[in-house]
C-alpha cells in the first residue's frame, strides 16, 4: 500500500484513496469547501512522488510544475510526501478593515492586504482565519475601492462564519490563492444587452461586474435580477437603486424565492446578442440557465459560477 508523509508523520493508505480524505482522517487538517476543484481551499504540494489528478486543468502549468495539487481531486497511487498549504508561510498578510451587517444574514467583511492585490471583478479569493479557510467572491473593484470586500452568507453555521462574526478592525487575516472563475466583464460586450442574474450572496461578484461595466460606460441595456429567500435578503437594494437612478440603461429587479418562478417564466430576450452572467446556489443557477435557454439565449453567451455547498 502507498505511504503518505506529511511534516515527518508517515502512514499507509489504501491504493486509490482520495488524498483529501486520507489527510483529514489521519489528523492532518486540510480545509475544503466544494470538493469539486473550484474553490482551491484544499491546495497541497507534492514535494516527493505524485498523485493521480482528475483535474489537471484546475491549476496553472506553473503551479503544477511546483507540485501543487487540489487534494479533493487526487488519488494516492504511490508513496508521496505532501506539504500542506501554510497560510503563515504561503499566504499573504492582510488586516481586517471593517466588519458590518448588510442585512439580517449577510456580513460584509472588508480587508486591506499588506501588498496591493491585482484582481478583476468576478474573481474569488481563499480567506484564512487561523487554520480555517473558505473561498469568497470579491465584491470590490481595484480601481475604485481601497479594500477587498466580501459578502458572507451567515444563515448556516460554519467554522469560518463563526470566526468572522468575532472579527474587528485591525485583526490579522491571511489571503490564499486568487482564483478567476467564469465571471468577468468583457469590453467587447460594450453595446450588447447584459443580464446579471444572482441568487443570495451570488450577488457579490455580479455587483463588482456591474460596477465595472458602468465604469467602462457600457452602452447596451443592463438588467440585474436578484433572487433572495425573502425581502430582507435584498441586502444591496439601496446601492443598486442608487446606481439605477444614475444610469438610464440599468434596470434592477428584486425577487423573493416565492416570486421568482413566475417572474422568470416571463423572461423574454430583447436581442439574441444578450450576454448573461449567473451566480448563486447550483439549483438556482440551473433554474436561471434553463429559463434563458428556453428563451432562446445561445449557450456560448451564458457564463456561470456556482456557490457550492460544503460536501
Amino acid at each position: 500500500m502507498p505511504e503518505l508523509t506529511v511534516a515527518g508523520k508517515q502512514w499507509t493508505v489504501a491504493a486509490g484513496s482520495n488524498l483529501l480524505d486520507a489527510l483529514n482522517q489521519s489528523g492532518v487538517p486540510v480545509p475544503y469547501s466544494c470538493r469539486a476543484g473550484s474553490c482551491h481551499a484544499c491546495l497541497v504540494q507534492c514535494v516527493d512522488g505524485d498523485v493521480r489528478d482528475s483535474r489537471p486543468d484546475a491549476l496553472s502549468p506553473a503551479q503544477r510544475d511546483q507540485g501543487w495539487r487540489l487534494a479533493c481531486q487526487c488519488q494516492v497511487v504511490e508513496d508521496v510526501q505532501i506539504h500542506t498549504f501554510d497560510p503563515q508561510r504561503d499566504g499573504q498578510a492582510a488586516q481586517v478593515a471593517a466588519v458590518d451587517w448588510l442585512g439580517p444574514d449577510v456580513l460584509r467583511l472588508r480587508v486591506t492586504p499588506e501588498r496591493a492585490l491585482r484582481y478583476q471583478a468576478g474573481q474569488h479569493l481563499v480567506l484564512w482565519a487561523g487554520d480555517v479557510a473558505r473561498p469568497y467572491s470579491l465584491a470590490s473593484l481595484p480601481e475604485e475601492d481601497r479594500f477587498l470586500e466580501f459578502h458572507l452568507d451567515c444563515r448556516e453555521p460554519g467554522r469560518f462564519i463563526d470566526a468572522a462574526r468575532k472579527m474587528k478592525g485591525g485583526d490579522p487575516i491571511r489571503l490564499g490563492e486568487l482564483r478567476g472563475g467564469a465571471l468577468h466583464y468583457d469590453p467587447d460586450w460594450h453595446a450588447k444587452p447584459l443580464w446579471l442574474l444572482a441568487a443570495g450572496t451570488g450577488l457579490a461578484p455580479l455587483f463588482g461586474i456591474l460596477r465595472e461595466a458602468l465604469r467602462q460606460h457600457h452602452q447596451g441595456s443592463i438588467r440585474l435580477i436578484h433572487v433572495a429567500h425573502d425581502a430582507a435578503g435584498h441586502y444591496l437594494a439601496k446601492p443598486l437603486a442608487a446606481l439605477a437612478a444614475k444610469h438610464e440603461n440599468l434596470c434592477v429587479e428584486l425577487l423573493t424565492a416565492a416570486e421568482a418562478p413566475p417572474a422568470l417564466a416571463q423572461l423574454r430576450l430583447v436581442s439574441r446578442q444578450t450576454q448573461a452572467l449567473l451566480c448563486g446556489h447550483p439549483d438556482r443557477v440551473e433554474a436561471f440557465a434553463k429559463r434563458l435557454y428556453l428563451a432562446g439565449l445561445p449557450r456560448n453567451q451564458l457564463l456561470a459560477d456556482v456557490f457550492l455547498p460544503r460536501g
